[in-house]
């Protein structure tokens, strides 16, 4: 695979037009982008606006409507792999390295939108009328990028692009509530996945099961899973793992047959205390505490 460390390096490996800024860059995407056809890493953080003529486009295994646009959002050193696609005329990428960054208030601030963590395959599908105001914010940012560009322009390009990511952040929640509306509440398949990993007798064989591994039984990224997770309930996946095991804990409790260790150990707990600490912070009580309150 190949990693370009810079936008040079990038354009030529893709065989486009030299940027026009060494740290920022952007291009139109035909239908006959080479990135379609490309597996690459870069130290660039790439937002992309693309509208599908024909290929599939999936969340997890449920397919989407893609006659209108979609935006895609890859970090520095994410894997960017697209197949098997045909996009209309219309559409577009951002570079932005992270040296272009530096000094500016969203250096810090991209990386509170998660988005960037999720999968290709997890991207933003927009109405028309977000369409359009991404379509905006892209025109005006081209406007800086090609025309007489001075000191005021990277200022800017930033502040439009920070728009972009607030705008994409709305409406990943509606996606979210759209997304349920079709595939179902992720929380109950969530918590299904915890209770088959119980069933099977997983906690003793491998521990308390972790994020990404209930991400890849419900085939989202660990990331979208969590977000997804806390539009629904309010709760993120680690809370909802812990709030299950805290729930099975109760139910072994009440049957008083095992001690409070040999109750952790089966839950898949490395020890008792680390059990116990989770166990008064979720009901306010410890476990012992919990088994007499249950006896009265």
């Amino acid at each position: 695979m190949t990693h370009y460390k810079t936008l040079t390096e990038l354009h030529l490996g893709n065989h486009w037009d030299a940027p026009e800024h060494p740290l920022f860059s952007m291009i139109g995407c035909q239908s006959a982008c080479t990135l379609g056809n490309r597996e690459f890493t870069t130290d660039c953080y790439v937002i992309a606006f693309k509208k599908i003529k024909s290929g599939v486009f999936m969340y997890g295994r449920t397919q989407y409507d893609h006659d209108n646009g979609c935006l895609f959002f890859a970090k520095p050193r994410q894997i960017i792999e697209l197949k098997d696609l045909q996009f209309e005329e219309k559409g577009y990428m951002l570079m932005i390295h992270e040296d272009y960054l530096n000094g500016h208030e969203l250096f810090k601030e991209i990386e509170k939108y998660s988005f960037f963590d999720y999968e290709v395959t997890e991207a933003l599908h927009l109405s028309p009328k977000e369409e359009q105001i991404i379509l905006e914010l892209h025109s005006k940012i081209q406007g800086e990028y090609f025309n007489n560009p001075d000191e005021y322009s990277r200022e800017i390009i930033l502040s439009h692009i920070s728009s972009i990511l607030k705008y994409a952040q709305r409406y990943y929640k509606r996606q979210f509530i759209d997304r349920a509306q079709v595939t179902g509440k992720t929380a109950s398949k969530f918590n299904d996945a915890l209770k088959k990993y119980l069933d099977e007798g997983l906690l003793e064989k491998k521990g308390l099961p972790n994020v990404a591994f209930l991400a890849d039984q419900l085939f989202v990224s660990p990331r979208y899973l969590s977000d997804l997770l806390k539009q629904e309930t309010g709760k993120t996946a680690m809370e909802l793992i812990h709030i299950f095991m805290i729930s099975e804990a109760k139910n072994l409790l009440r049957l008083g047959e095992k001690g409070v260790a040999e109750i952790a150990y089966e839950l898949g707990f490395e020890n008792a205390s680390y059990f116990t600490r989770l166990f008064k912070k979720q009901t306010g009580m410890k476990p012992l505490e919990f088994r007499k309150s249950q006896m009265n």
